[in-house]
């Protein structure tokens, strides 16, 4: 290390001196030096390399920055100090390399270059090995449509709860991107049946726009496609197949009740609510998801004024289908109203009208 350390000192000499159109040769020594030795330097010396290289970039084109970048973006060693710089770089072609590759940027400077850079910066981040929940719910927010494709397509993206409801509101209007979440295997079931139903819904208001007057073959068409697509999202998690042995014990022996229902919405287990939901209404079970996925209340309120549940375990109903949907929370005070106005005359011959729709179909 005796004539690394020597050539370190004689290189501070330079900077200090009058050769300042030297410093894209300079800087290219100092890289080769460090790459031949990375992974053998104290950590002295890695910061030592971090000033010395950072002081020859002042000034150095775009072209000779981007050419460094792509030398340090692959050694775990990388002086640390410099990498941040590149990774800020306003120029995607220097923090590119980087924001992709470097074991250096840590998730806070992901996070960081995720919020205040363009799409270019985004895109190359999205394309490292691993992204944690921080940075990928930033870029499924700021991300246009190639960039959230882009996250949605790593297999080493994790998703927070928050991110995933807004990925999969994207998806619901991006043919393409519903793909690739639909083909993740880590996205819940319930995530799956909101994203397919919203998706027929737009399918279906294009065919209509096309041709009006098959309005209602349409709208059977597309419902039994998206009939079709849950049934494939159900029988794909062991999860499902548990919950639908559980619960149809207990409607069997005659134990499925209020106080079961309210017990699975405290659990925030959707299969259990909407196959209890399915039984103690005698709808069929897609019909039940699709009212739980969509941000439509007033669904959830007349099936349960129908079957003669309580206000207290309706609330519990309402909170899950706003965390299932995507929703806002809502608003309880309005619900209750409405809840307390609906006769149950009236939502029971909601519900006959229902099974009778469901049967003719």
């Amino acid at each position: 290390m005796t004539s690394q350390s020597d050539l370190i000192e004689q290189l501070e000499d330079i900077l200090a001196s009058k050769y300042v159109s030297r410093r894209v040769e300079i800087l290219e020594r100092v890289t080769d030096l460090f790459v031949v030795g990375s992974g053998k330097f104290s950590e002295e010396h890695v910061d030592l390399f971090d000033h010395v290289m950072g002081k020859l970039l002042e000034n150095v084109e775009s072209a000779a920055r981007a050419q460094f970048g792509i030398r340090l973006a692959a050694l775990p060693d990388a002086p640390p100090k410099v990498i941040r710089e590149l990774a800020l770089d306003e120029s995607i072609a220097v923090a590119g390399p980087v924001l992709r590759q470097s074991e250096r940027v840590d998730d806070n400077m992901l996070v960081e270059t995720a919020r205040t850079k363009g799409q270019g910066h985004l895109l190359a981040i999205s394309g490292r090995r691993a992204l944690a929940e921080a940075v990928t719910d930033v870029l499924v927010e700021r991300g246009d449509s190639v960039v959230v494709s882009s996250t949605a397509k790593n297999d080493g993206a994790r998703f927070s709860d928050s991110g995933l409801s807004t990925l999969v509101e994207k998806a619901s209007g991006d043919s393409d991107l519903a793909l690739s979440v639909w083909l993740r295997r880590d996205i819940p079931r319930e995530s799956l049946v909101k994203l397919f139903v919203d998706a027929s819904e737009v399918v279906k208001g294009q065919l209509i726009a096309a041709d009006p007057q098959r309005a209602e073959l349409i709208k059977t068409a597309v419902a039994e496609a998206s009939d079709q697509i849950q049934r494939k999202a159900r029988a794909a998690f062991d999860d499902f197949a548990q919950a639908k042995a559980h619960v149809g014990s207990l409607y069997a022996s005659g134990q499925l009740n209020e106080v079961r229902l309210h017990a699975f919405a405290g659990e925030r287990s959707f299969d259990k609510v909407t196959i209890a939901m399915s039984l103690m209404c005698d709808l069929p079970l897609q019909l039940v998801e699709r009212a739980f996925v969509q941000n439509k209340p007033e669904q959830i309120l007349i099936l349960a004024k129908a079957i003669d549940l309580s206000w207290v375990t309706t609330v519990t109903l309402l909170l899950l289908q706003a965390g299932v949907s995507g929703g806002a929370r809502p608003q309880l005070d309005q619900c209750h109203a409405s809840f307390a106005r609906l006769q149950s005359k009236t939502a029971q011959a909601t519900l006959q009208n229902l099974r009778t729709r469901e049967s003719a179909g």
